[in-house]
């Protein structure tokens, strides 16, 4: 089967590889850029596992295909910190233990660092909206909400220093 030559920027760096035409984003991801945060959960964009922002957007990435990523920006949870300084939201998931298997944790962290760059002060019930897509059998979501929050108003009096 033919191969196609994909150029794109992956949590900021310039990244180019070769992928099928039904190869999903989230299997050239994991299986060819051994960037393997983003989990398949369901492979049908309903429990959240694969998420990624392609150009400023949540996308589950089972649902794109890896030739759509053709001079698009992606970034997966391996690029939410910084170096070795975590962001807010992956700093709150710790404290608020907002995890327990961590299965559904990547997803969550995108997510979560998508709604903050939209909405900075979301209300509990905006940030639950926000997060329904993405699906946890462990935690019961109360948790994530606070840690979630709490990242919003660290981010917020980061921002006003």
């Amino acid at each position: 089967m033919k191969k196609y030559h994909v150029s794109t920027t992956i949590n900021g760096e310039p990244v180019e590889f070769l992928c099928e035409p039904q190869q999903t984003l989230l299997d050239v991801l994991r299986d060819t850029l051994n960037l393997t945060g983003s989990k398949e959960g369901c492979a049908s964009g309903d429990c959240g596992a694969c998420t990624v922002i392609v150009d400023g957007r949540m996308v589950c990435s089972c649902l794109m295909l890896g030739v759509e990523a053709e001079g698009r920006t992606v970034t997966t949870v391996e690029g939410i910190a910084t170096g070795d300084t975590l962001h807010p939201v992956q700093q709150k998931f710790l404290e608020h233990a907002a995890l327990q298997c961590g299965f559904c944790t990547p997803g969550f962290i995108v997510a979560a660092k998508a709604l903050l760059d939209e909405n900075p002060n979301p209300t509990e019930e905006e940030a639950r909206y926000w997060l329904a897509g993405n699906l946890c059998r462990c935690t019961g979501y109360d948790k994530i909400i606070r840690a979630v929050l709490d990242a919003a108003s660290e981010m917020r009096r980061e921002a006003a220093e």
